[in-house]
């Protein structure tokens, strides 16, 4: 078994895709995390020159923190409503602001049936969860919020989880295309009833494959840890934050490697089956974008909550809000569960074929 992998980790080191791919993954993730490295402790300055931006399109890098009740979400979201019932209605300001007294005394939920039933303004709930969830916050407001922030964690635990939101995403295509080689010079003809003749035990090539294929990621992973921790240590020195690098292996650990492992073993299953790895490549793209698929709540929000079995794990929305889906963890350990399965399956049909 131990020839198996060192086989195919030499295969892989010195082929020079292997390391063009890491190199676009670490440009690609760069362009994803990057903007993060920037935070920092807020001046007034600092609010004035990003407050040009749509609330939107902001984070925690141009001082848009949570809103921090009910009353500053509500003054938000009649603004909004004067803005756009100006603009999509041809409404005038006079008109807009009727509109808004007429609602003065009705809750959140009143408004929105009235802005349906009267206005056909559907999707009023959703828009109003967006639009008014955060605010521009002061200098002070904001650094308060960056105070309880890192208290609660550190800097890195917050930047760890974004980062691997983009790793999976990039590592799991990576894995797609480099993987797509490693049964295919077993499974040629000649080559695979050799094999059949060959006292390899099928425990020791099924599990020398997949674990040649999985240690090859593994090492791009932690490459890919390694630059980025020292990416995050260098931007925020001046800022004092801290920064762990167990923050980063315990986020890819848990939230990117049992997605690699059933990558691999799905690709192992379909080259024994079909004694070619390449009819996995179209079902695994599959499997990615039902990974990576939104869905709404209870309440008609749109989001991303996970998917049973899903392969990518994604930490959307604001920087120090990020939470994970519900049920990742218990998702995970599933996939680990279906890994071993598919293992087993593999040397069954292994022995099959031998026989």
């Amino acid at each position: 078994m131990k020839a198996i992998v060192r086989w195919e980790i030499r295969k892989y080191l010195r082929n020079p895709v292997y390391w063009i791919g890491l190199a676009l993954m670490a440009l690609g993730i760069y362009q994803q995390v990057g903007p993060y490295l920037g935070i920092h402790y807020f001046t007034e300055q600092d609010i004035e020159a990003a407050a040009e931006i749509p609330i939107a399109d902001s984070d925690i890098m141009e001082g848009v923190i949570p809103a921090a009740d009910e009353n500053q979400r509500r003054e938000a979201w009649e603004a909004y409503l004067q803005t756009i019932f100006q603009t999509a209605y041809g409404m005038t300001e006079e008109e807009t602001q009727a509109l808004v007294g007429e609602m003065k005394e009705m809750d959140i939920a009143e408004m929105v049936d009235y802005l349906e039933e009267k206005y056909a303004y559907l999707g009023a709930r959703r828009e109003y969860e967006f639009i008014t969830r955060y605010r521009r916050g002061t200098a002070e407001e904001v650094n308060a919020y960056l105070d309880r922030k890192l208290q609660d964690n550190s800097f890195s635990w917050y930047f760890s989880r974004k980062y691997a939101d983009f790793a999976s995403l990039f590592l799991l295509f990576f894995a797609v295309v480099l993987l797509s080689v490693l049964f295919l010079q077993d499974t040629r003809k000649n080559t695979y009833e050799l094999l059949h003749t060959k006292p390899v035990p099928a425990m020791e090539y099924v599990l020398g494959k997949a674990a040649g294929g999985f240690l090859i990621c593994f090492m791009a992973l932690m490459a890919l840890n390694l630059v980025f921790y020292g990416l995050c240590l260098a931007g925020t020195r001046e800022a004092g934050f801290e920064v762990h690098l167990y923050d980063f292996l315990a986020s890819t650990a848990v939230y990117i490697l049992p997605n690699i492992l059933m990558v691999v073993c799905v690709y192992e299953l379909t080259a024994l089956l079909f004694q070619n790895p390449l009819p996995a490549v179209p079902v695994l793209f599959l499997y990615i974008i039902y990974s990576n698929m939104g869905s709404r709540n209870a309440e008609g929000v749109y989001g991303y909550y996970g998917r049973p079995l899903a392969v990518m794990v994604r930490f959307p929305g604001e920087f120090f809000e990020i939470t994970p889906p519900p049920m990742v963890v218990l998702n995970q350990l599933f996939l680990l569960v279906a890994s071993a399965g598919i293992l087993a399956l593999s040397v069954w049909v292994w022995k099959r074929r031998r026989l």
